[in-house]
């Protein structure tokens, strides 16, 4: 691997300076992206999926926890593997404390195939307090990691893939509203992407309302 050349400082400057010119192109890009993406139409979720957590069988409104939007991490875990995906794992790490998102009106939530009694030892291994669901139990009517692309068919069967998905809530009644898959997810994890993804997006915007994770009326 080759280190950068060194050059003096005005000339460092000079080069900092035209990058961050297109720096701030991509950073213009991406806010009019994020607006294009609160824009996206929505559509109904009707499937009776049913999940395995903690407190026992969930449905996907359960996984709300009663706020206005969830989303939804992908995690890859096949019903026959050991080990939860270690791309996946790593992602999670970084999403941090669920009290800024919470603040938000948004809950967030890891799914896999793998039954629960397999992710419960890994989850307590990595330390993770995050919920995490899995959706092998038989469901009334479709099949959620198909239905949402995170498992498709090729041609060795079943295959998982990393993603996250975001849904809103009106009442009883769950809306998808944005997925994301594969490469999509670089850059994501942190709290501003995280929120970004949903529909009600960083509302308000700024950082005003940013507290220490142990500070916020709930």
């Amino acid at each position: 691997m080759s280190l950068p050349r060194i050059v003096s400082r005005e000339q460092w400057r000079a080069a900092r300076e035209e990058l961050q010119r297109k720096e701030e192109t991509v950073r213009r890009a991406r806010q009019v992206l994020g607006h294009e993406r609160r824009r996206l139409p929505m559509v109904e979720v009707d499937a009776g999926y049913v999940f395995e957590g903690g407190d026992g069988k969930a449905t996907l409104l359960d996984l709300f926890e009663g706020r206005a939007q969830l989303v939804v991490h992908h995690f890859m875990f096949a019903p026959e593997w050991e080990n939860g995906c270690p791309c996946c794992a790593a992602f999670l790490d970084q999403v941090g404390h669920l009290a800024h998102l919470r603040a938000r009106n948004t809950s967030f939530a890891a799914v896999s195939r793998a039954p629960f009694t397999r992710i419960l030892p890994f989850k307590a291994r990595m330390g993770w307090v995050v919920p995490w669901y899995s959706s092998s139990c038989s469901a009334s009517q479709g099949d959620f990691n198909l239905d949402f692309e995170a498992t498709v068919e090729s041609g060795r069967g079943l295959v998982d893939r990393p993603g996250v998905s975001c849904f809103l809530r009106e009442s009883d009644r769950v809306f998808h509203t944005y997925s994301v898959y594969d490469d999509g997810l670089d850059g994501l994890g942190t709290l501003a992407g995280l929120l970004d993804l949903t529909a009600l997006g960083r509302s308000p915007a700024g950082g005003e309302w940013l507290r220490l994770h142990d500070e916020y009326d709930h």
